[in-house]
Order: structure tokens, then sequence, then C-alpha cells
């Protein structure tokens, strides 16, 4: 039984399942907008909201540490400097006022080929 188990482990082992998020998260903040099954999709939203949250604090401090500091936290999960650039400085002033629920999930129905659950993942505007 998997009683008080965090994550899903999408039939993936470790090391498959960090690469899989890392990439559906750096395409999310790249085109701000991905096609993707609802299970990678729940599994990569709170990945990538703290990640935001990341950035505002980054953004938002006054001490120049804390900022390098916070882009070199994005920088190795994200391993991609552009996607940590445009997170900083283009998507994360976006939602200064706004205290969470950066993303949004819209479902678009089954797959056709294996009838997996289908969804857009996108950032609020």
């Amino acid at each position: 039984m998997r009683h008080q188990i965090a994550g899903k482990k999408l039939n993936r082992n470790s090391a498959q399942r960090t690469a899989l998020r890392r990439n559906l998260v750096k395409q999310l903040f790249e085109h701000e907008r991905i096609q993707t099954t609802q299970a990678k999709a729940q599994a990569v939203r709170g990945q990538a909201e703290k990640m935001i949250s990341l950035a505002k604090r980054g953004n938002a401090g006054d001490d120049p540490a804390k900022t390098v500091n916070a882009r070199r936290l994005a920088a190795a999960r994200l391993a991609d400097a552009g996607i940590v650039k445009k997170l900083f400085d283009e998507i994360a002033p976006r939602y200064t006022e706004r205290n969470g629920g950066y993303t949004r999930i819209i479902k678009l129905g089954p797959r056709v080929g294996d009838r997996a659950e289908m969804v857009i993942l996108e950032l609020v505007e």
C-alpha cells in the first residue's frame, strides 16, 4: 500500500521522473502553455508554481545576495539559463499582486490512441 507517499510515479524510475518534470516545467515556461496528460500536468503543476514563487521572492528582495541565490536555485532546477532569465524577467513580474494559483488546467477529453485524459496546462494571465 502507498499510504502517505507523496508524488506520482508516472510509470518511470526516479531519474526518468526527474527529467520528465524538468522538461515539462521548462516547456511550460518557454511556451506558457503545454498539452499533456492529466497525470503529468498534476505532477508538474506544483513544481512550476514553486518556481514562480521563488522568482517572485528573488525579484522582490532588496538584498542582491538573495536575488543571486534565487537565480542559482532556479538554474539548478531548470538547467537552462534562457528559461531562468525569462522566468525572472518576464513571468514573475506578472504575478507580483497574485498570492498563488499561477497555472490553470483545462480538460480536453481523451486521447485517440489510448484514451488517456488530455489537458492543457497554462499560465494564468
